[in-house]
């Protein structure tokens, strides 16, 4: 499956229909979703490993995992409601992709979930709970070699000192997050993030 292949078939998908602003409930667009894995796929860490998506929401980056010839996915989220459209989702695109409630600020991450070769993860950025996201990095560190995460342009400084002695950042690419009007504290109909997404290999 090529680039725009991938894309098109992730524009597909439906994002929530209540989301929650606790949660910071976005839909990963689909553009920077397949921008995400099909990087992925080129360095070997999506065809034939098996994957897990940690805060999947409605499944954007575990289904696009699936259709890139991923040997198992699965999406984790706190949101039942999310949950419940990404299964529909996985059935809308024919992809083979389990998921899973699990409360990642709990802990025990590697019970919850086990062992994986990659995560793909869109955490929340930390923009209605400083260090939000820092429950989600702790456990792709602990259960996966190679992460693939979005974050906040100008976050690299805050990851490898997060990080440090336990991994490392082997790459960044930009890309643009946009953020249509869907709270009441939004005051734009689109409002366009610039973020990074970095790959993070396990040094420990």
């Amino acid at each position: 499956m090529k680039l725009k292949q991938l894309e098109m078939a992730l524009q597909r998908l439906h994002g929530f229909p209540r989301p929650k602003v606790a949660l910071e409930q976005y839909q990963t667009p689909a553009p920077l979703a397949a921008r995400l894995l099909y990087h992925a796929l080129m360095k070997g860490d999506i065809e034939e490993k098996r994957v897990v998506d940690l805060g999947c929401g409605t499944g954007m980056l575990a289904i696009g995992a699936s259709l890139l010839g991923a040997e198992t996915v699965t999406g984790f989220d706190i949101d039942e409601g999310g949950l419940a459209v990404a299964r529909e989702n996985a059935r809308l695109l024919d992809a083979e992709v389990t998921f899973l409630p699990a409360d990642l600020r709990k802990g025990g991450c590697e019970d919850q979930i086990g062992a994986c070769d990659t995560v793909v993860m869109n955490p929340p950025f930390g923009a209605q709970k400083a260090h939000a996201d820092r429950p989600f990095i702790d456990c792709a560190l602990s259960i996966a070699d190679v992460t693939y995460s979005i974050f906040n342009a100008g976050s690299i400084p805050f990851v490898e000192a997060y990080t440090a002695q336990r991994a490392e950042v082997t790459e960044k690419i930009g890309g643009a997050f946009p953020i249509k009007r869907t709270f009441a504290f939004h005051t734009k109909d689109v409002q366009e993030i610039e973020v990074e997404i970095l790959r993070l290999k396990r040094t420990v």
